[in-house]
């Protein structure tokens, strides 16, 4: 038996998010913000977090700073029933951190990096391959000392017959450097939406992207936002499933993390490609009901119940 059915690795941070800001920001000048909140931030972790609030015992790996944000970062996935004896310390750098200013529908972040850039294999406690029967990475253009190791760190795995996913997440850059040709063979579950995988595959189209990954994947959950999403599986099968619609959107905040969350769940439980869709369908809609990445994640019988009211969905966690 495993210790944990899901361990996360990836990035860690806060976001410090200004609301109610009535001007652009202007270098040289100073203006005010009517609303301010301090929180866990990171892709990873809002998985991390809610494929633990489904059920799945889960851990994170991860580096921090020796300061007040990383106790927060830590006290926040502890919260979530997310382990994290693995999480890595440092007195290099501070946690990262990432500041945004949202301005109506609009925003502007600004991150600083810190200890999540300079993570790599050799810091990764190798006990934890074999203590969890799944592995979960993404964001690795904010993390350059993963992304030199990916292939090292998806060969571990496999050694130890661990299951891994994959979401690269957006390249800030846009140069979208990713060797997906010697990664993906590697990697069991890939998760992008149809902009990374169009761009990492420098495609012009989806359909293009998807001739050139089909001979490389195991399963591949291609995310479309309100549209669905798009399966593909390495026995040639293809399923669009359109999306569970909300129309009452409060924030679409970490739709694509809970997606995640949702397919990986019933992955690590034994599920079908097509269930394992479905359930990130909903996942990603539920996420939809409620404000930040997490916030409809309270509990399972929260999750239970917002399924039922808000999709019409009967689901037992």
């Amino acid at each position: 038996m495993k210790k944990f059915d899901v361990v996360a690795i990836g990035e860690l941070n806060v976001d410090l998010i200004l609301n109610g800001i009535e001007n652009e920001v202007e270098v040289g000048k100073e203006i005010f913000a009517k609303e301010m909140l301090l929180t866990l931030g990171s892709s990873t972790a809002i998985f991390a977090a809610n494929v633990s609030s489904l059920g799945s015992n889960t851990a994170f790996v991860g580096m921090i700073g020796k300061d007040s944000f990383g106790e927060l970062v830590k006290s926040s996935l502890l919260s979530k029933a997310v382990s994290t004896e693995f999480i890595i310390e440092t007195e290099k750098f501070a946690t990262g951190a990432t500041v945004g200013l949202n301005y109506g529908e609009d925003r502007a972040m600004v991150t600083y990096q810190g200890p999540m850039d300079v993570m790599t294999f050799n810091d990764i406690d190798p006990s934890v391959f074999d203590q969890t029967k799944h592995i979960h990475l993404s964001s690795v253009f904010f993390q350059a000392g993963l992304k030199k190791d990916l292939v090292k760190i998806l060969k571990f795995a496999a050694e130890k017959g661990v299951t891994t996913s994959l979401d690269v997440q957006w390249d800030p850059s846009e140069q979208w450097d990713f060797d997906y040709k010697e990664i993906l063979p590697y990697v069991t579950v890939f998760i992008p939406n149809e902009t990374e995988i169009t761009l990492l595959t420098h495609s012009q189209t989806l359909e293009e992207a998807i001739e050139k990954v089909k001979p490389l994947i195991n399963i591949c959950a291609i995310k479309q936002g309100n549209k669905g999403s798009l399966l593909l599986v390495k026995d040639g099968t293809n399923h669009f499933l359109e999306s569970f619609l909300n129309t009452q959107v409060v924030d679409a905040i970490g739709a694509g993390d809970s997606f995640n969350s949702g397919f990986i769940y019933q992955f690590v439980k034994g599920g079908s490609p097509k269930e394992c869709q479905r359930f990130g369908n909903l996942m990603g809609a539920i996420n939809t009901t409620s404000a930040g990445g997490t916030g409809a994640f309270v509990s399972k019988a929260v999750v239970v119940q917002l399924a039922k009211d808000k999709f019409s969905q009967t689901i037992t966690l």
